[in-house]
């Protein structure tokens, strides 16, 4: 009995651990206006805190509000887009080495992939 209340703990801890997300990660995608871009994502991980920066051709942004929990994560970028502040909501799950997520604008949304930068 004693055993099995051991292998349930550590069960339970391997499925509460946070993903390995931290570093670069690079996605080409195409947005609902039909245009191709890039972006590159730097995450750092503190318990279940997630910040770090999203570098794209229009600059480089904070991440807010990033949250981290087994294998999904979440955060928001703001941009400003013609002379307004736009909230850009990301949330997503690690699978590896490669990172699906949402992405909210408004009401647009569309799905990329990132892959993880080996350096």
């Amino acid at each position: 009995m004693k055993t099995r209340l051991i292998l349930l703990t550590l069960l339970l801890a391997a499925c509460v651990m946070a993903a390995d997300v931290a570093g670069k990660w690079k996605a080409e995608f195409q947005t609902p206006d039909g245009q191709t871009r890039s972006s590159i994502f730097t995450f750092q991980v503190d318990g279940d805190k997630l910040r770090g920066s999203v570098s794209s051709p229009r600059g480089e942004a904070s991440i807010q509000e990033g949250k981290i929990s087994g294998d999904e994560i979440s955060f928001v970028v703001v941009r400003e887009f013609g002379g307004n502040e736009v909230l850009i909501r990301y949330k997503g799950r690690v699978a590896g080495d490669e990172l699906k997520l949402t992405v909210e604008f408004g009401e647009r949304s569309f799905e990329m992939t990132a892959k993880r930068v080996r350096e």
